[in-house]
């Protein structure tokens, strides 16, 4: 997936961090040696200032009963594999043929409630099919991390602790509403939450309640996945009536420099530029702005891509992410 700058809106840490094809490398210096000297002096502060911005001592006392720092989150923010998968090697990792059949089923399973959401937010069920089984593996994989501790650990080693201490204000906030309580709110290392991994700022801005109970669960109900996915892209741009781009055959000797998400021109004129569809036969002669989009740092294969890539690529900025999340879908409505 992307590497996103942390703190945007979709930050989607626990998938980013399965899937992305081009790992972050570690800081050119290194990192001094993580230490826990001076978390309980850090904790105390932390608490002073939760109780000035509205958290309840309640919510206080349950989130912060038992946290300590966690050093295998740090170990993890830290230790990110510096290499690099192929697009078809990508492709074939997040979504192999058992991931199409299992998405399949799910689709027919959840069918009703995924309507729903679609019917709502003019997303259309395939899609929010995608990106759960890409995200959490159809919500069997959710991270088995406590939130709250993973969030106060990368807040206080203070990297980037503005960022993480923000998080975790709005994580205790979402405990606070109700939502969910502080024992069951389990994510990735980073924070990342529930069957949609969103971060507690995505949270706070995008989800929403599904099926109607007061309470916004991204962990159990599916209603309230859903939703909150469907709320989310529907937010940030997803055009209803668009698909999401398709594979194409370019010209021999095409301007490479004519690719990219930025260069963006009608379908017709991509036709007369001799871009076609991988069996040959004309490009489809919509009245849409499309770009043209090269995987293998420019090798090939080409996709021609519309607005909806791009608000996919909102969810996690990454090329491969978007083109799998794409695939997926497809394949799930049988495309």
């Amino acid at each position: 997936m992307k590497i996103r700058t942390l703190g945007t809106a979709a930050t989607i840490l626990g998938a980013l961090l399965v899937a992305t094809p081009v790992l972050a490398a570690p800081a050119d210096a290194p990192l001094p040696a993580f230490t826990t000297e001076g978390f309980d002096t850090w904790l105390a502060d932390f608490k002073n200032d939760a109780l000035k911005n509205g958290i309840s001592q309640k919510t206080l006392d349950a989130a912060f009963a038992k946290t300590q720092p966690i050093p295998r989150v740090i170990e993890l923010d830290r230790s990110q594999p510096e290499f690099k998968l192929t697009f078809e090697q990508y492709l074939q990792r997040v979504v192999p043929q058992s991931r199409i059949d299992e998405g399949r089923k799910k689709f027919a399973e959840n069918r009703d409630i995924l309507e729903a959401a679609a019917k709502k937010y003019g997303v259309p069920a395939h899609y929010l099919t995608a990106f759960w089984g890409i995200e959490t593996g159809y919500g069997k994989h959710t991270g088995g991390f406590s939130v709250v501790d993973s969030l106060a650990t990368l807040a206080f080693e203070g990297r980037r602790a503005e960022y993480f201490r923000g998080e975790l204000m709005k994580a205790l906030k979402i405990i606070d509403a109700g939502h969910i309580s502080a024992d069951a709110m389990e994510g990735s290392w980073a924070g990342a939450m529930g069957q949609a991994q969103f971060m507690p700022s995505t949270f706070m801005a995008y989800a929403t309640d599904g099926n109607g109970d007061g309470k916004i669960n991204l962990w159990t109900q599916k209603e309230d996945v859903f939703a909150s996915a469907a709320n989310y892209l529907s937010s940030v741009g997803w055009k209803e009536d668009q698909r999401w781009g398709r594979k194409v055959s370019l010209p021999n000797g095409f301007d490479a420099s004519k690719a990219g998400r930025d260069v963006r021109k009608p379908i017709a004129e991509w036709q007369k530029m001799g871009v076609r569809m991988p069996n040959g036969a004309d490009l489809p002669s919509a009245d849409m702005q499309a770009a043209i989009v090269l995987v293998n740092d420019g090798a090939g294969p080409a996709y021609m891509v519309y607005n909806n890539f791009n608000t996919i690529m909102h969810w996690n900025r990454s090329t491969y992410f978007a083109i799998a999340v794409g695939t997926l879908a497809d394949a799930i409505a049988g495309r």
